[in-house]
This record gives C-alpha cells, structure tokens and sequence, in this order.
C-alpha cells in the first residue's frame, strides 16, 4: 500500500474491478433450439469445396434448407464464402460442425 491511506487503497481496488468488469463484456446468450442461426463458411474455390461443406453441414444439421444458401466469389474467384441457416441444437452441435469444417483442406475461415 506504500504511503496511501487505506480508504484510497479500498476505493481505487474497488474502481478498477467495476472498470475491468465493464471492459469485459459478456459474450450473448443463445436459446437452444436456434432457428435461422447462420454460418459462414470461407474456402478455396474448389469444384469439391460445395459438396464437402454440404456433406459436412447435412451430417450435424440434417434439416437446414439447401436453397437459403447464399454464394459469393471472390474478386479474383480463388475463394468462395458460403452462408447458411441451420437450426442450432445446443453447443456441442455448434462446436462439432465448427470442428468437422475447419479439418477440410478446403476450408479456410469459419464464422
């Protein structure tokens, strides 16, 4: 504490815990089950690169509806970014898709 009263000492700690907690925001919550919850897939523009984010995508959410999926080449057409809206069931369907997406070659970027 050094030559600072203690009333300070008490009233600076307690500042900077309200600061650090403000500085922290609190990531949103999600209500399982999720409509309409959209991931964004960035890969090579492959000819495989759809069909195995489509194969990957059907395994952990089987219902999510092919013709919503919205395309988009990259300026020079190396890349593609694809979205899509699955219904979300909870975390680990979230982090197992994340997971399966990021181990294809293909794939470069998940969001």
């Amino acid at each position: 504490m050094g030559s600072y009263p203690t009333i300070f000492y008490q009233s600076f700690c307690i500042a900077m815990s309200i600061v650090e907690a403000e500085a922290e925001p609190e990531a949103p919550k999600i209500e399982f089950p999720c409509e309409d919850y959209p991931v964004k897939i960035i890969g090579i523009s492959d000819p495989g690169y759809r069909e195995t984010v489509l194969n990957i995508l059907l395994r952990h959410a089987p219902d999510f509806d092919a013709t919503r999926m919205e395309i988009t080449k990259s300026r020079k057409g190396n890349y593609e970014s694809m979205t899509v809206w699955i219904t979300a069931t909870g975390p680990e369907q979230l982090s197992a898709l994340n997971q399966d997406l990021r181990t294809s070659a293909l794939v470069k970027l998940v969001l």
